[in-house]
């Protein structure tokens, strides 16, 4: 019996295992096809590294140079002054060879190769040299030597002054006056006068006066000195006097002026 009853329970068993419909398998949804990579672009290239100059400039005996302008040409132009220390930076320039250029005042120019390495500053220290001071302006060559105006030569000659003067007392004029001799740079009148004289001043003479005969006054610097016969005045040029006349009788003078050429020999 108990035989039959696990072989019952097995066939039972089985059965019903073989008579259920097994679930269909769920289908495994599809992958979607994978798109196309892009190109990447390769990177662009790294711009240079950048570097600088800096510049100290000095005189021969180590002082800083204020106001030296400096040019730089190259990859990079630059240009700029020093200040109180002498110094001037150039920043951001391309590594290269440069020329560089100090102009200062009163110094001599100079002109230097500058290699700029990249990445790193470069130290550039200069001496410039004083320029020789300018030349002296010529002196003018003195003035030649200018020759006396000297007027002709007169001729000898010997007279009396009393005899001159009695022929020349005909007539009443207020002013007569006679040559009487004509030389070079010297020049004799006889004067008559029976009027005062007004004041003159002889800028280019000397002059002397010889009272030959009559009454009369000089007048220097306001001041009235009587004359009489055989009175003498002798006047530097530029002097101012006048010449009163005093009495009936004319003032003779012999006026002689010298330091001026004569119109005429005689």
């Amino acid at each position: 019996m108990r035989t039959l009853f696990w072989l019952s329970l097995a066939v039972l068993v089985t059965g019903t295992s073989f008579g259920q419909t097994p679930a269909p398998a769920q289908a495994t949804p599809a992958q979607p096809a994978s798109a196309p990579r892009r190109a990447v672009a390769p990177a662009p290239p790294l711009p240079p590294a950048r570097a600088g100059i800096v510049i100290t400039v000095t005189d021969a005996h180590g002082i800083p140079i204020l106001g030296v302008r400096v040019d730089i040409s190259g990859a990079s132009d630059r240009n700029g002054e020093t200040d109180t220390s002498g110094q001037v930076n150039f920043v951001g320039m391309q590594a290269g060879t440069y020329r560089a250029r100090f102009d200062g005042a009163r110094m001599i120019p100079f002109e230097r190769e500058v290699i700029v390495r990249a990445g790193q500053p470069t130290a550039i220290d200069v001496t410039l040299n004083p320029a020789p001071p300018p030349p002296a302006a010529p002196k003018p060559p003195p003035p030649a030597a200018v020759a006396p105006v000297i007027g002709p030569p007169g001729m000898p000659q010997v007279l009396s002054i009393i005899d001159l003067a009695e022929k020349q007392l005909s007539g009443n004029q207020a002013r007569k006056e006679t040559l009487v001799s004509c030389s070079g740079n010297t020049r004799t009148t006889l004067v008559l006068l029976n009027q005062d004289q007004p004041e003159r001043l002889y800028d280019g003479a000397e002059v002397e006066y010889y009272v030959v005969a009559g009454q009369g006054a000089v007048r220097l610097n306001g001041r009235d000195t009587g004359l009489a016969a055989g009175s003498y005045i002798s006047l530097p040029r530029n002097t101012s006097h006048s010449i009163a006349h005093r009495g009936n009788r004319p003032l003779i003078l012999l006026a002689v002026l010298s330091g001026s050429p004569c119109e005429q020999e005689k």
